[in-house]
């Protein structure tokens, strides 16, 4: 069953700008652990934050748990961005704040202002981000400041405020682009054995086309807002992503 069903998506960032999704149509089942692929400027980046309405669509449908995202009210899809869980590129911590504060940020959909305002989450939130920070390797980390860590450590604690919400879906937005190597396969790694773990289907924008085909086991290609490819990972190969990177300026 699809958690998340695309179809036929177009966005523009003005009335007169150029359009940067095209018909994009895809669906993100249950299990799935899905990627965008594609050149600089393919729209990947615009297609996740579609999905949340972070970028207005000019037309097309997004169903999500059975709800139509396009035509929510604010109050609406508040409530739907509790069920999003988002992991992005540049981290979006809280330099000043601890990693504990940083974790808990990810209950402030579901706490009153009163209880923001205080720091005063149940006993069961503070729990369950202990839990988190155990399982991504920063049980010692707890109250440092989030800017005393590294790229690497900085990002598992966005997994951890991510998997805070209790998210029935996952949008990653390039979780890897400003980390070295070794450090990108462990995240990504990380994320998907987490995402397995607690059940939560993942889409992810990705410029890493080699862990793109080792961690996801379904991809659709970009170029230019125009779907190049769709499909099982396996089902990929090498004149297919060359169709989908001919644009790719090197």
């Amino acid at each position: 069953m699809a958690v998340l069903k695309v179809t036929d998506l177009h966005a523009r960032y003005s009335a007169k700008g150029p359009e940067i999704l095209k018909g994009i149509s895809f669906e993100v089942e249950e299990n799935d652990f899905f990627a965008i692929i594609g050149p600089s400027g393919a729209g990947k980046s615009t297609l996740i934050r579609c999905i949340n309405r972070l970028v207005e669509p000019t037309s097309g449908s997004i169903v999500f748990d059975g709800q139509e995202v396009t035509t929510l009210r604010r109050v609406e899809l508040r409530r739907l961005r509790r069920d999003i869980g988002m992991i992005f590129q540049e981290f979006n911590l809280v330099n000043r704040m601890s990693v504990m504060d940083n974790v808990l940020s990810g209950r402030l959909g579901y706490t009153s202002n009163l209880r923001t305002l205080f720091r005063a989450f149940p006993r069961e939130d503070i729990d369950h981000a202990l839990s988190l920070l155990d399982r991504v390797g920063l049980i010692d980390h707890v109250d440092k400041r989030a800017d005393q860590l590294s790229g690497g450590q900085r990002q598992r604690v966005g997994i951890a405020r991510a998997l805070m919400q209790d998210p029935k879906l996952m949008l990653l937005d390039e979780p890897t682009s400003a980390l070295d190597p070794k450090i990108s396969r462990e995240v990504m790694e990380l994320i998907k054995e987490m995402a397995q773990e607690l059940k939560v289907p993942c889409l992810c924008n990705i410029h890493d086309v080699k862990l793109a085909t080792e961690c996801c086991n379904k991809i659709i290609g970009l170029q230019d807002g125009v779907t190049m490819f769709s499909g099982l990972t396996g089902d990929m190969n090498e004149e297919k992503l060359g169709e989908i990177y001919a644009m790719e300026v090197l």
